[in-house]
């Protein structure tokens, strides 16, 4: 396994020094945005699309320090019913997957969006429950007419391609938990699996180790985001897990984002680490900072120094013992 870093956290700094500092850090890839979401502060898309020079000069500038590029990232809802936002992602993830394409990046991450509850809708319908009777119609609706056509188009160009799609399993999206995953795989292409990020299974109540055996199994994890949540179940207790307070409500929020190591022990970081190796994932964890309580460089330090002590970068020797 490689130790990475999502680098929109260092979106202030140049393209050249950012990648100095994941190296000095002593990190082995970078996972870098496109935009949508993350923005593309590192990526301009369009240059790198249109001139092979540029192309050739920005992956030389990740090889001559000895990184990989794990993905590009442009996390969007292209399913939303504010049709401008839903074409600006489209866009961009469509581009990006032509640009790892070209450039040999293996994997692209994005959220399988969400969209409304009609064809003349205003804003994103994320149904949690399937009754009053009309919830479970309206979700049915969603993936038949949306969000698989939608995604069989994309999983194809995929394919085409040669590169994997990552869907971040992000509640607030249709496709959030194992099983949604794996049933929007199953409809629509090989192509697409998970950006795997434990942080938003805590907090969702799945249990993140169980989560990589089901996704594992099925050869459905394409990429492995590093973040932490810690649940305050005082705070649950008033608040339920879909707590809607704003995350800098930090004192009352139900759960909080927090670096590795500071939400789940180390140990449970370990037995995730262990069950990737185990479930056929040899590949990048890739840090993404958001603890609202430590500075960037902070966070992103205490994360780098904690997975140091339980990734697993060799492969296994021969069993001498049995």
């Amino acid at each position: 396994m490689k130790l990475g870093v999502f680098t929109v956290l260092f979106s202030e700094k140049k393209f050249e020094d950012m990648l100095d500092h994941v190296k000095a850090s002593g990190l082995d890839a970078v996972e870098i945005g496109t935009g949508g979401y993350p923005g593309d502060a590192h990526c301009k898309i369009n240059e790198l699309l249109n001139d092979q020079t540029k192309r050739d000069l920005f992956m030389r500038a990740v090889e001559d320090r000895d990184l990989t590029i794990s993905a590009f990232s442009c996390h969007g809802n292209p399913l939303t019913p504010d049709h401008t936002f839903a074409k600006e992602s489209d866009d961009v993830l469509r581009r990006t997957i032509k640009l790892a394409g070209l450039t040999g990046v293996p994997v692209v991450n994005c959220f399988s969006g969400t969209p409304g509850d009609q064809e003349n809708a205003k804003a994103p319908n994320w149904p949690v429950a399937p009754w009053p009777n009309e919830y479970a119609e309206l979700l049915e609706w969603q993936w038949q007419e949306k969000l698989v056509p939608y995604w069989k188009e994309v999983g194809q160009l995929a394919e085409q391609h040669n590169v994997k799609i990552g869907i971040e399993l992000h509640a607030g999206f249709l496709v959030h938990t194992p099983y949604t995953m794996l049933k929007l795989r199953e409809l629509t292409s090989p192509a697409i699996g998970a950006n795997l990020d434990p942080s938003h299974l805590w907090w969702q109540g799945i249990d993140p180790v169980a989560a990589i055996k089901i996704l594992g199994k099925e050869n459905a994890i394409h990429h492995f985001h590093a973040k932490d949540t810690y649940i305050d179940q005082d705070n649950v207790n008033m608040y339920g897990l879909t707590d809607m307070q704003p995350y800098g409500n930090v004192q009352t929020r139900a759960w909080n984002f927090r670096s590795v190591g500071c939400g789940h022990s180390l140990q449970e970081w370990s037995n995730m680490i262990s069950a990737l190796k185990m479930f056929g994932y040899d590949y990048v964890i890739s840090i993404e900072h958001e603890d609202p309580i430590m500075s960037i460089d902070e966070g992103f330090s205490r994360a780098v120094d904690n997975l140091q002590a339980v990734i697993i970068k060799e492969s296994p020797t021969d069993m001498w013992w049995a």
